[in-house]
């Protein structure tokens, strides 16, 4: 069991901030030439090819016991609708807009982290929220009128990671984290990867097989390596801090996105867009100051009872 160590959570969370964004730049470019299908088995077939002759190699235990186990495939469940629905929104919306979109995820975040794991709440966690979310606003200027039914999916894709960060929440504790995503590309690659080849057959939008050039091989096992370094910074942020104490950061994943989209996608953010982008890093730079500050405090000390009358 690990103690909860705030400012280390929210540090790896911002490795996490920065590579799922890159990640799904790569994915968005591969869309226009690769089904979502294909693309999320072969992005869980890499994570256990990567993963698996680590946790051989340095002898890591995969016995998990039946409830651990049982959390494990609901979390790997979530992750595959989670993904599934990310590549297939990047097909039809810019990169920083489909992340945007999701951002309703760390309120839905915060809710269920108070009424289902009971973390706490505070008011400040509140405002830095909300101070974000309008700075995100600002930076991608969200509009369902213009994208239409696609814009449906990255709400799809918040509530589902929401999920998938509390159930990770509730296990990331007892299990080590590669152990972890070892254990979910193999669960996952061995649904997908039969269901593809059965489905394929009948060119089902979605589920067709493709043969990827050398590049997009290249692209292929970068969108694997990142995606799999990056859930696993994600995994190890929730050891050591609460999901409402994380959920704030990941605003920060707004201007890494902004920034991505300018220089592969040529998207230029506006004036008004840069002044989300300041008011986003600020809200993320607030919480890991005070989490500095927090951590240097010492506990509180428990109430001592009135005396007996």
């Amino acid at each position: 069991m690990h103690t909860d160590r705030p400012v280390l959570g929210i540090l790896l969370m911002l490795g996490f901030c920065v590579l799922a964004p890159l990640g799904d730049s790569i994915a968005k470019i591969l869309g226009d030439s690769i089904d979502v299908g294909q693309l999320v088995t072969v992005r869980f077939a890499l994570q256990l090819l990567i993963l698996a002759p680590v946790v051989w190699l340095a002898g890591m235990s995969v016995s998990m016991s039946g409830r651990i186990l049982r959390l494990t495939a609901i979390r790997t469940v979530l992750h595959i609708l989670g993904i599934g629905m990310m590549f297939l929104a990047l097909r039809y919306l810019p990169l920083a807009d489909a992340i945007a979109i999701a951002f309703v995820m760390p309120f839905i975040m915060l809710v269920l982290g108070h009424f289902v794991l009971g973390e706490e709440v505070g008011h400040r966690r509140i405002i830095a929220c909300c101070v974000g979310f309008v700075g995100t606003l600002f930076v991608i200027q969200p509009s369902f009128a213009e994208v239409g039914w696609p814009a449906l999916l990255p709400l799809g894709v918040a509530l589902d990671f929401a999920l998938f960060m509390l159930v990770t929440r509730q296990i990331a504790k007892d299990v080590d984290p590669i152990t972890l995503q070892a254990i979910s590309g193999a669960m996952a690659t061995a649904v997908l990867f039969p269901a593809l080849l059965i489905i394929s057959p009948f060119e089902l939008p979605g589920f067709t097989i493709t043969k990827p050039s050398g590049v997009e091989w290249t692209l292929l096992f970068g969108l694997g390596a990142i995606g799999t370094s990056a859930h696993l910074l994600m995994t190890w942020s929730l050891r050591f801090a609460p999901a409402a104490t994380l959920a704030p950061m990941q605003y920060l994943e707004i201007p890494v996105a902004a920034a991505l989209g300018l220089l592969i996608f040529r998207d230029f953010p506006n004036g008004l867009a840069l002044l989300g982008i300041c008011i986003t890093i600020a809200a993320g730079l607030y919480i890991l100051f005070r989490e500095q500050r927090l951590s240097r405090l010492p506990p509180t000390p428990p109430p001592v009872a009135p005396p007996a009358v």
